[in-house]
């Protein structure tokens, strides 16, 4: 496809927030080792992304002059061409995909993806529901698992686990993991969201406007075992109280603060815990299972809305307000 070009959305000089963004034409790339061009689908979007932005902003000075700097990295789509030494997919396969942090490119027509950070994807998953699940789901996925300790499988005993913002992009997937688990969830989230929350699986759902909600205070006055916290602005002090002898609180969004007690309950031996958590994805085999969830019917995408690629400005503004309820996704 040399010299083929494709429309996209790019960071434009130095400008932040939906102004940073404009429609181009630039070069649909080629796949080099180990890599797999993909025909895109679906792509959902993730505060990570303007976060990258920023960082992008700082290194642009080191980084190729005129490369075009194309947000987003969770895609779905269809490969079309696959770079020396590829084996495990060929085009026409259907895949979901991470794409690099840094280059990004998934508001766009075409991306490459690294072999190792692609996965099939079974004609009963859509695109636009495949798409949502890296970046969110595994970061669910890793809270849940490797953190806080549940098993997925019924086994061990039961955990009492608590997910704020449980309406926004981790906390939906954060909620029904959990409940693959021996677990009972209490959740936070808007009162517009508590109906779509319980039927996610929530065994209590507060509304967080509300002083129970400010206060976690479980209804049935449980402590937790743990805390994924998709949320922010919530002092260690309202989670300290509500956490077992030995809770842990994984924070997903952490600041200042919660390095600050993360570094204090580490030096301390705290029993109870702060954590914060960032997702540098691998290419483990989390991402494919959490596909095969979705195929199965035990997990699903909440989707907020979906945007055309022509107007996926708007689907950013409206990321970046962070209000959504589930993903935002973009398709070209």
């Amino acid at each position: 496809m040399a010299g083929k070009l494709m429309h996209a959305l790019v960071f434009d000089g130095y400008a932040g927030g939906v102004v940073g963004l404009k429609h181009v034409e630039v070069p649909v790339p080629s796949p080099r080792k180990d890599e797999v061009l993909i025909k895109l689908e679906a792509t959902s979007l993730n505060p990570v992304d303007w976060g990258v932005y920023k960082l992008r902003v700082l290194l642009r000075p080191f980084l190729a002059r005129n490369s075009p700097l194309i947000p987003s990295s969770d895609v779905a789509g269809e490969v079309v061409k696959v770079g020396y030494g590829v084996k495990s997919f060929k085009p026409g396969d259907k895949v979901v995909a991470i794409l690099n942090f840094l280059t990004g490119g998934g508001l766009s027509e075409y991306a490459v993806a690294k072999e190792i950070m692609t996965v099939s994807r079974p004609l009963e998953v859509s695109a636009a529901e495949g798409s949502g699940l890296p970046i969110a789901g595994l970061t669910a996925h890793m809270a849940l698992t490797k953190l806080a300790g549940l098993k997925l499988d019924k086994t061990g005993p039961q955990k009492n686990i608590l997910v704020t913002a449980a309406s926004g992009g981790v906390g939906q997937y954060a909620v029904q993991l959990a409940k693959l688990g021996n677990s009972h969830v209490t959740a936070t989230c808007g009162a517009r969201n508590v109906d779509l929350v319980k039927s996610l699986g929530a065994d209590e759902v507060l509304d967080y406007k509300t002083s129970d909600g400010a206060s976690l205070k479980s209804p049935s006055g449980r402590k937790y075992d743990a805390v994924v916290h998709c949320a922010t602005s919530i002092a260690w002090p309202v989670f300290e109280a509500n956490l077992s002898e030995n809770g842990i609180v994984v924070d997903l969004t952490p600041g200042a603060g919660a390095m600050w007690t993360y570094a204090v309950k580490k030096i301390t031996c705290s029993k109870k815990k702060l954590v914060p958590l960032i997702l540098i994805p691998n290419g483990d085999h989390s991402l494919k299972y959490l596909v095969e969830l979705v195929k199965d019917g035990k997990i699903k995408t909440v989707i907020d809305s979906k945007h055309c690629l022509s107007r996926g400005e708007e689907g950013w503004s409206k990321s970046i307000d962070r209000h959504a309820t589930g993903k935002i996704i973009v398709e070209p």
